[in-house]
């Protein structure tokens, strides 16, 4: 099986580089700059479950591409979307699976469109993973875990095959019945996390301390879970009550990734993460105030940015 990996960032570096590692017919599309890298020093992968050099790992550019893959693997940023669609559209014959790994659900819309839903999988992944200066792939936290499944529920021979590579990869890899479901809640998590964070300008433990904090935080999950419900995946009852410790756990020091990449000035997936999730509220007339207001600053944030 054939696996072409879009990007050899800390996404798809990592889960790439781990199932590269286990032996599979791994390939990672790469500008130019990035396949020198991987040429010099290799993929490098710094890891609480251990390290690895993959020296010399297969890459290739988009204007090489001729071949079908049995599996696109595709972990860019949402804003990156369209000009990664263009660079591995010449990967995708009549039997391709592609798997996104994107957050939220925009992006299915956009791939459906290009590719026919039938190529297109669900998938998720949860991961605290960054490149540091040296260029290398550092996972920050021990969780690691990679999901996917057909959309429309159940199992195909398509999901056991890739699932047969993956589970390989030692990533908690999981062939999912119901991946639809994981991505709303994840979707939850994620804009009640990214919302609060970045509108508060500060992590969980510090906005507990405010007065109203608590209600804030708890507030946001309640917008994102009526969305969730009102779109046919309401969260379940001990994911909402795990994601409800975690937004209340005093001292926390957790962010969104979304929040670090306000803070160092970067690109943020506003309208992916928040913003879709606002006017999917809208067309449900479920009330997101807290939801709206932190889209509408993130919204200010980039028109400074790009000012």
């Amino acid at each position: 099986m054939r696996i072409l990996v879009v990007g050899a960032g800390a996404i798809g570096g990592y889960f790439g580089g781990r199932l590269l590692q286990s032996g599979a017919d791994v390939t990672f599309l790469v500008r130019p700059r990035r396949a020198a890298e991987l040429a010099s020093a290799g993929l490098v992968i710094r890891s609480p479950t251990g390290d690895v050099t993959l020296p010399n790992p297969p890459t290739v550019q988009a204007d090489a591409l001729k071949q079908h893959f049995d599996v696109v693997l595709l972990s860019c940023k949402a804003y990156d979307l369209d000009d990664a669609i263009t660079s591995f559209a010449p990967a995708v014959g009549p039997s391709t699976a592609i798997i996104p790994l994107l957050n939220g659900m925009k992006h299915l819309d956009v791939l459906d469109a290009r590719f026919g839903g039938a190529r297109v999988l669900g998938g998720l992944c949860a991961i605290a993973a960054t490149l540091n200066e040296q260029r290398e792939v550092v996972q920050l936290q021990p969780m690691q875990s990679l999901s996917f499944g057909e959309r429309d529920g159940g199992s195909s021979d398509r999901v056991r095959a890739i699932f047969e590579i993956f589970q390989r990869g030692n990533f908690n890899a999981s062939a999912s019945d119901h991946v639809m479901q994981d991505m709303w809640e994840k979707w939850v998590f994620l804009s009640s996390l990214a919302a609060s964070t970045t509108l508060m300008r500060a992590p969980v433990g510090v906005i507990l301390t405010a007065p109203g904090g608590k209600d804030f935080l708890l507030g946001m999950l309640d917008e994102c879970s009526a969305t969730a419900a009102a779109a046919g995946y309401p969260p379940a009852g001990a994911f909402f009550q795990r994601v409800s410790g975690m937004l209340t756990a005093e001292g926390s020091p957790m962010t969104a990734s979304m929040f670090r990449d306000l803070s160092a000035g970067l690109p943020v997936e506003a309208d992916h993460v928040i913003g879709d999730l606002v006017a999917r509220a809208d067309a449900a007339k479920v009330p997101v105030p807290r939801l709206r207001i932190s889209y509408t600053q993130l919204k200010v944030y980039e028109a400074q940015r790009q000012s």
